[in-house]
């Protein structure tokens, strides 16, 4: 039986979800997740094996704006460094056949090192935090993982588009239900126009909620709101049903009229593949947020403008997309596995 170690950022819990989207294909594979924060906690709910490990750095976040990047791209390089010490003792107790990593670089590097057959997901190729005289320790660090790229056995991206050279585009990642919407909105005891508001893992997303709130107060509609504030925000909001933090974020984004978010690539994808119409705002100045929040026709500053943009998504028409991503993902791992 092949033994798998799967390293998943917990930076976000985006990472974590379509992980466990592909880990539910794999049959007679013990999988070994490392992660940490609420990643590591809803891998335990669902009874997955986990490491629970690492602590990442915050992001510092002023009225929505991502601030000193240079200092946290100095802090996620100090915790690199812990990475790579932590990845290389589960390495060596494990011995794995296969290393996985969600965009957990220092797994990859000691997998690579130790000739560990690697597969690698990220939705980017670079990164983009900082301007000035830091940008050029971030191009550094952005040579070393193309190096690492090119040494993996396969790079899984969760978008359409062409494969090109050890990189293979599968399309959206996201878990399944097995109930229907119906059945959904029946077990959440939905019984009117529902809007879910969900940050994610972190507490960057505060703002949101904030915002949010305070434009649906101002819109003329009976609608429930739902409030899914993660592991990181302990403030109680009045007038919502505040779920905290859950583990089946996509089925509650199945039976929502409307998903209120981040724009972290998994909800997004989430939201698409469940026909949910969603409002997208990215956190400002984080380069990879507003890519996807601009694919999807979303800016920061539509933050100011959520009550026209709620009124006009309640009336937007569920448009489900068909994906396979995950079970393309755990197929293609299971062939290399099988080599």
């Amino acid at each position: 039986m092949n033994v798998l170690d799967f390293f998943s950022s917990p930076i976000g819990l985006g990472h974590v979800t379509r992980n466990i989207a592909i880990a539910s294909n794999f049959e007679n594979v013990v999988t070994n997740f490392v992660t940490g924060s609420g990643a590591a906690k809803i891998l335990r709910n669902l009874d997955f094996k986990v490491h629970d490990v690492y602590n990442p750095p915050s992001f510092t976040i002023q009225e929505g704006a991502l601030k000193n990047q240079a200092r946290w791209l100095w802090g996620y390089y100090q915790y690199y460094k812990d990475c790579k010490i932590i990845s290389q003792k589960i390495l060596q107790v494990d011995n794995p056949d296969m290393v996985i990593s969600d965009e957990d670089f220092a797994s990859l590097s000691n997998a690579q090192n130790k000739k560990i057959r690697t597969v690698l997901i990220t939705d980017i190729l670079e990164t983009r935090f900082t301007k000035g005289f830091a940008s050029f320790i971030e191009k550094k660090m952005n040579k070393s993982m193309q190096n690492m790229i090119e040494k993996c056995d396969v790079v899984i991206i969760p978008e359409a588009g062409d494969d090109q050279n050890n990189i293979k585009r599968v399309g959206p990642i996201v878990r399944k239900t097995n109930l229907s919407r119906e059945e959904l909105r029946k077990k959440f005891s939905f019984d009117k126009k529902t809007i879910v508001v969900s940050i994610g893992g972190t507490d960057a997303g505060g703002f949101l909620i904030e915002e949010a709130l305070k434009a649906i107060s101002k819109i003329n509609q009976d609608v429930q709101v739902v409030l899914v504030s993660g592991p990181a925000i302990s403030k109680t909001f009045e007038n919502v049903r505040n779920l905290g933090f859950v583990d089946n974020l996509h089925e509650l984004i199945f039976a929502a009229d409307l998903i209120i978010s981040l724009a972290g690539k998994s909800t997004i994808d989430e939201s698409k593949a469940y026909g949910t119409p969603g409002i997208f705002i990215p956190i400002k100045n984080h380069f990879e947020q507003e890519d996807n929040a601009r694919e999807q026709g979303f800016v920061f500053e539509d933050v100011k403008k959520l009550d026209g943009l709620i009124l006009e998504k309640l009336e937007e028409r569920r448009n489900p997309v068909k994906t396979d991503g995950a079970k393309t993902a755990s197929d293609i791992i299971k062939k290399i596995m099988s080599k």
